[in-house]
């Protein structure tokens, strides 16, 4: 019967385990003086809301507050003898801790390089699958939603469901997904070198425009002129310059059955757990010349997360193999003595070593002399890739930037979009505001 409160109160008169990052409890369940036992509560604010989502008494959970629940509430199998006990004993039974990935310091950053804008970023360990950083902006205050006080509760939920610029979505894995523009050329590259379409000597010819096939549109480069001064040009001068031209030639020399081969390889059209799940990115199917080409420089139908980016990038960073992205890195029992530990996992080996160190090559050049520029950092190699996506006649553009470093040994991957244009309309580019989002995270994790 839903007017049974009995239940509800059975599920807070659990002490709920806390989520941890590093020595520090970011979520915890703490006495409180009515009939619920314990009231649960969060730090910093909108930090890391994205990630722990909120535990309500009228609005449910989300985040890993709904991904670790039998954790958390003490109902998984490793914990079958403590709730054995806890009935025998009549003791009230006590959740385990989840202790999470995140690296304070760079979560922080991430947050503080964001800003004011709307957007998301990601920081990972490409080695481990380990996330260190995961930030959406805007983000809200849990604590806000897990008052026991119902009006309270109530207005808090109701104003984030209203505001225009959904601070309750999580852009980083599982809001609206976003046409990547030139980042997915990552995913093209790969596929044309892997499966032996192309070399990179390989040349398509070099145009300024390109009237679509069975179409009057025609696509340009940025700034409307030629990719280079040539009459043909290699799949790494195109992608050193970023231009759509080649991309879409590339693309259909490449085909759309090899293409999502590869983009399959790397993840798209799967539901990612890390845990929370992570809304599968879309490679179209069934496209005709013209779809294909556009797709081929992310276009079209083409819509990923900044999850799903940053995973291509982690293949590409790791030597092919993509490790499985993980945001928990233990389970504690209420002793804190370890339930479950999370080893790394292969996800994957979408491409081999040969080429992903002909992309990594690629990418250097792309931070050193290419579109890249504003992610170089003084003395450390950078690898990387810029995006500006374009979603429709007058509508401010998706921005990117995805990329590790060092290059030669990478200890981070970072992806960063964001949306609106960073309020820029149509004027900004990925170089110009993602890119200078994403060094600054990357220096927050090779100063640690």
């Amino acid at each position: 019967d839903p007017r049974n409160v009995r239940t509800l109160y059975d599920g807070y008169s659990t002490e709920r385990g806390s989520i941890i990052v590093g020595t520090t409890s970011i979520a915890e369940s703490v006495p409180s003086d009515d009939v619920y036992t314990f009231q649960r509560t969060y730090v910093g604010g909108g930090l890391y809301a994205p990630i722990t989502g909120y535990y309500s008494i009228n609005h449910g959970m989300s985040g890993l507050e709904l991904a670790m629940n039998d954790q958390l509430s003490g109902q998984s199998n490793a914990q079958f003898f403590d709730q054995v006990l806890a009935l025998v004993t009549g003791a009230n039974p006590r959740g385990a801790s989840v202790r999470l990935t995140l690296n304070a310091s760079v979560q922080q950053a991430a947050r503080d390089a964001l800003g004011d804008l709307t957007g998301a970023a990601i920081a990972l360990n490409p080695k481990t699958g380990q996330i260190l950083a995961l930030v959406s902006t805007p983000s809200y205050d849990p604590n806000d939603i897990a008052s026991h006080n119902a009006d309270t509760a109530a207005t808090a939920y109701q104003s984030l469901i209203d505001s225009s610029n959904s601070p309750l979505a999580n852009r980083a894995i599982a809001s609206t997904l976003y046409h990547p523009g030139s980042v997915f050329k990552l995913v093209v590259a790969a596929a044309a070198l892997d499966s032996g379409a192309m070399t990179t000597s390989t040349s398509v010819p070099n145009t300024a425009s390109l009237t679509l096939p069975q179409s009057s549109s025609t696509i340009h480069n940025s700034g409307g002129g030629k990719c280079g001064k040539g009459d043909t040009v290699t799949i790494a001068e195109a992608l050193l310059r970023s231009c759509n031209v080649p991309f879409a030639e590339i693309g259909q020399l490449v085909g759309e059955n090899t293409i999502r081969d590869y983009a399959e390889k790397f993840g798209f059209g799967a539901t990612i757990e890390i845990p929370m799940p992570a809304t599968p990115s879309i490679y179209p199917s069934g496209m005709d010349d013209a779809q294909l080409m556009l797709s081929s420089f992310g276009q079209y139908d083409v819509q990923v997360s900044p999850l799903q980016i940053a995973m291509v990038t982690s293949a590409i960073a790791n030597g092919g193999k993509l490790m499985k992205p993980t945001v928990v890195d233990s389970v504690l029992a209420p002793d804190l003595s370890p339930l479950t530990t999370f080893e790394p996992t292969e996800y994957s080996v979408p491409i081999t070593e040969g080429t992903a160190s002909t992309l990594v090559q690629m990418m250097i050049n792309n931070v050193q002399s290419g579109v890249a520029s504003n992610a170089k950092i003084p003395g450390i190699a950078v690898a990387g890739k810029t995006g500006t996506a374009e979603n429709g006649d007058g509508e401010p553009y998706t921005l990117w930037f995805t990329g590790f470093a060092p290059a030669d040994n990478p200890e981070v991957v970072v992806t960063v979009m964001v949306e609106n244009g960073g309020g820029l309309g149509q004027s900004g580019s990925g170089n110009s505001v993602a890119a200078p989002i994403a060094r600054a995270i990357m220096k927050a994790v090779l100063s640690q």
